[in-house]
């Protein structure tokens, strides 16, 4: 699914020349997430990686869960990660594999290390084990463990599996060098004891591999040719090589590194994810607030604009941090040009209507201002409409564009009005505006050569339809919001949210579908929430507004 203008991509030029010189036949590739929480923006450009590389060169990639930890996985990430994957607009080769498919593999491998002296069972306990690593100053020093026999670390290897042991009382390493200057080689563990239900094989093994034993062999064992990662697996290539190197698989993958991607005002944190949601303050892994892809598909995110967004930011071998606003503009631009018009009002104030002549219904409308292809709506027009409050004033000054005592304004796609009377209650509170309809006012001019200051929207009040909207901005204040280690809590947006109950959307949206977009004109663009909404509750969720108002405060000195 890449762009038609790729951007700067290094994985691109090694693939080029690993295909021309014949390394390999055909690239195969993985997208390998641990089943440990939903997926976020970051993993949105692994996924593009991954795919969007298998997909260019005519290759293939797997999709494929690292599930060595079950007590952070679940079914239900597993199932959602699968849902984002297709529809961010991908499809994996082959079935769905799992690490724990290959366990019998990795365990007689595992045995395998042992019987070639490679491998020990050490009894040292985590605080030992610590004090014995060294640090990244002082070499390591050996434990006492280290040279047992191989028949003692088989006959303890198979006791480990049998189950004999409590939880962390013995590990299974790697020999390699305590004394190394990555700390990743000084005798890393390849299994611990971990008696922990499995969602894939239940209680099948009271032992686990770690994920820098299984995930090389994993590789090795489907083939995978160019095995894509992060930066900060870089320090650990130099182990992903010396298992390869030293087990009998028949392939050989190579791991290649790229910069993650981390956008401003945002977290990517599973850890502090999950912590948002256990804490109650998001609704859920696909709140529109948080940067999970399930989020941003429910807010109304396009995969288009998701996918169009990695390709921008680029694949370097540098991280950096890009701003948000870069990815709310490829929404903003894929909305602008694909979404339908449709007229919302969020505040709704009544306008009645005198001399409205009945063969004027109803009028039409395109669906979208260059797009003839969505072809028009119809809009009902009678004596009764609704403004927003915020497009009434009934005294205000010449840069006031809108609906004044007095004055005209003309209704979108519609006719000239002059407001000459208002209607309050007993309280003073204002109810409804009294307004003339100016004749022979639906071309650009009005037939008498009085111009209108300003142009508003309305709905028609016999027709128009009550919604729910939830009014989204950026979840944190701060740019950086955990920088340093902060409490990102601090920085929580007591903005983020607004919901409006009482607007009135114009009566198309009656048949809205989940997950069907528009631009409300003059206020955002919003989708049919992909749960909430149905026939007879039309819930809509703000996507994104018209402009970049923090990028207006930015420059006003405001926050943000």
């Amino acid at each position: 699914m890449s762009s038609d203008t790729p951007s700067n991509n290094f994985l691109r030029g090694i693939i080029a020349d690993d295909l021309a010189t014949g390394r390999h036949a055909a690239i195969v590739t993985r997208f390998p997430p641990e089943p440990n929480g939903y997926l976020h923006i970051g993993h949105a450009k692994s996924i593009s990686v991954n795919f969007g590389l298998a997909e260019e060169f005519g290759g293939t990639c797997h999709l494929r869960f690292d599930d060595t930890n079950p007590e952070k996985e679940s079914q239900e990430y597993i199932e959602s990660i699968q849902e984002d994957v297709r529809w961010l607009g991908y499809r994996w080769e082959g079935p769905v594999r799992y690490a724990s498919s290959y366990f019998e593999q990795l365990y007689a491998w595992a045995e395998f290390l042992v019987e070639e002296g490679l491998a020990y069972v050490d009894d040292l306990s985590p605080d030992e084990a610590r004090a014995y690593r060294g640090t990244l100053t002082e070499p390591g020093r050996n434990s006492p463990f280290r040279d047992r026999s191989r028949d003692e670390n088989l006959d303890l290897m198979r006791r480990m599996r049998a189950g004999e042991f409590a939880d962390g009382a013995r590990v299974l390493r790697a020999k390699i060098d305590m004394a190394h200057p990555n700390m990743n080689m000084r005798d890393p563990i390849l299994y611990r004891i971990r008696r922990a239900h499995h969602h894939q094989t239940g209680d099948a093994w009271p032992i686990y591999p770690t994920y820098d034993f299984a995930h090389g062999q994993e590789d090795a064992i489907e083939g995978i040719t160019h095995s894509i990662c992060t930066l900060e697996f870089e320090d650990h290539r130099p182990l992903y090589d010396w298992f390869i190197e030293h087990l009998p698989v028949e392939s050989r993958p190579r791991q290649y590194e790229f910069g993650r991607l981390n956008t401003s005002y945002t977290i990517t944190s599973k850890r502090k994810l999950k912590e948002l949601v256990d804490k109650g303050i998001v609704e859920g892994w696909d709140d529109p607030r948080m940067p999970t892809i399930a989020g941003m598909r429910r807010r109304g995110f396009t995969p288009e604009a998701i996918r169009r967004f990695c390709d921008m930011v680029g694949t370097s071998r540098s991280d950096g941090v890009v701003d948000v606003a870069m990815l709310e503009h490829a929404i903003r631009d894929d909305l602008n040009q694909h979404a339908p018009r449709a007229m919302c009002v969020l505040r709704p104030l009544l306008v009645k209507l005198r001399n409205v002549p009945t063969e004027h219904f109803p009028l039409t409308a395109p669906a979208h201002p260059s797009r003839e292809d969505l072809g028009d709506r119809t809009l009902t027009f009678s004596d009764r409409l609704y403004i927003d409050r915020e497009d009434f004033r009934e005294e205000a000054n010449k840069k006031f564009k809108r609906l004044v005592l007095g004055k005209r304004v003309r209704l979108r796609n519609a006719y000239v009005i002059e407001a000459m009377a208002v209607e309050k209650d007993e309280r003073g509170e204002l109810v409804a505006v009294v307004a003339d309809l100016v004749q022979g006012t639906l071309g650009e001019d009005p037939a008498d050569g009085v111009k209108p200051k300003g142009v508003i929207h309305w709905v028609d009040a016999a027709t128009a339809q009550p919604a729910t909207l939830r009014l989204y901005d950026r979840l944190f204040t701060d740019p950086a919001p955990d920088r340093g280690g902060a409490d990102f809590h601090g920085f929580l947006n007591p903005d983020s949210l607004t919901v409006i109950d009482g607007a009135m959307v114009e009566a198309g949206l009656a048949t809205a579908q989940a997950e069907d977009r528009f631009q409300f004109e003059r206020e955002g663009y919003f989708v049919a929430d992909r749960f909430d909404h149905n026939g007879e509750n039309l819930v809509f969720n703000q996507t994104i507004g018209l402009r970049d108002v923090w990028a207006a405060k930015a420059q006003s000195g405001g926050a943000g």
